[in-house]
């Protein structure tokens, strides 16, 4: 026989089946809590994963503010900024961050652009990223199934 038993299927934008899942942040580190979503948003766990295509699921992170950073991170940590302009390098904790508008929301993306690819692609996996401070979202008509973040590696 010389031929193969199975083929290789890529998923393009008409054979992906994205999802809509609840994850809950309460006393999840920021960071682990991240990369585990960012896996979501790529579609790694999913069997036709693709690089190159969108082929994750929304996810909803509600009770952000109930996660933790490790240590004296909320006060040491440091991130950069900068407008391009002499002068213009600006430096925050993530503490000064949850403490402007839409602060845990602003910090989540943060973490978890991070821990995606860096291209358009990256970003428009971004905005399958919803973030709620308290219980409650939005999102009740797209029926999200609640998972256990726990469970994924």
């Amino acid at each position: 026989m010389d031929t193969l038993s199975y083929k290789t299927v890529s998923a393009n934008k008409a054979t992906v089946k994205k999802e809509w899942v609840v994850v809950d942040a309460t006393d999840q580190v920021i960071g682990r809590l991240g990369a585990k979503v960012a896996k979501i948003l790529r579609g790694k766990y999913k069997p036709n994963f693709t690089p190159n295509v969108d082929c994750g699921d929304n996810v909803i992170i509600i009770n952000a503010d109930k996660a933790i950073l490790t240590g004296k991170k909320w006060a040491d940590r440091e991130y950069l900024s900068f407008s391009g302009y002499p002068g213009g390098q600006k430096s925050f904790t993530p503490g000064d961050v949850v403490k402007g508008y839409k602060g845990y929301e602003r910090l989540f993306k943060h973490v978890v652009k991070g821990m995606l690819p860096k291209s358009r692609l990256g970003v428009h996996i971004l905005n399958n990223l919803y973030v709620y401070e308290g219980p409650e979202h939005k999102h009740e008509a797209q029926q999200p199934k609640t998972i256990d973040i726990n469970s994924y590696k």
